[in-house]
């Protein structure tokens, strides 16, 4: 019998590249165009365009606008409170603890005016929107909850409304501020004296 000639075999099926960083690059794109051209002016398809994935693979990873903006502004507040925690976690003393408010104030928050904008963008959407809110108030929480390391509940709650006023006054003033201004104002809410507490 001649020899058989065997099946010719088929090639595996190809499988797309797997893509793990893709999700995060799709958040960080979303909050580079927020900080550039706010809320209005971030669509899916400028996003993808951004962060260089196809446009259908969006719908993959967010069923639509409304989840990535959640998404990206979960991510973004999350950063920002981190640092802020850090900072109070560090202070072994009233007195450090002060200083490191002081420091959120006049270093932390300003120093970018990339984040000024998103934390002015997330509070305009938690304005009208209670989904929104709710990451407002997660920040805020894990704020006051930093705070009360060293203060009463009453003076955390005071010293955070102060940072976030005082922060958004310096991002929307055309001239510089006084820094002893911060030191001040802290020193008061605190029962401390203002001589005491360094930057």
């Amino acid at each position: 019998m001649p020899p058989t000639t065997p099946p010719p075999t088929t090639p595996p099926p190809t499988t797309r590249r797997a893509d793990p960083a893709r999700r995060d690059r799709i958040i960080d794109a979303c909050l580079e165009l927020i900080a550039e051209t706010g809320v209005a002016g971030t669509s899916h398809r400028k996003v993808a365009a951004r962060a260089n994935v196809p446009l259908g693979s969006m719908t993959y990873h967010f069923t639509g606008m409304d989840e990535l903006l959640r998404a990206a502004f979960t991510r973004f507040s999350d950063g920002v409170v981190a640092v802020f925690e850090t900072r109070l976690a560090a202070a072994g003393t009233v007195e450090e603890a002060r200083a490191a408010v002081v420091g959120i104030i006049d270093d932390d928050l300003l120093a970018s005016p990339h984040e000024l904008v998103l934390t002015h963008e997330l509070y305009a959407l938690a304005a009208r929107n209670p989904e929104y809110r709710q990451i407002t108030h997660r920040w805020m929480r894990r704020s006051r909850a930093a705070l009360q390391r060293h203060f009463s509940p009453d003076t955390a709650a005071q010293l955070d409304a102060l940072i976030e006023g005082l922060s958004i006054h310096r991002a929307l003033d055309t001239e510089p501020r006084d820094p002893r201004q911060t030191v001040d104002a802290v020193a008061r809410i605190t029962g401390g004296s203002a001589g005491g507490v360094s930057g």
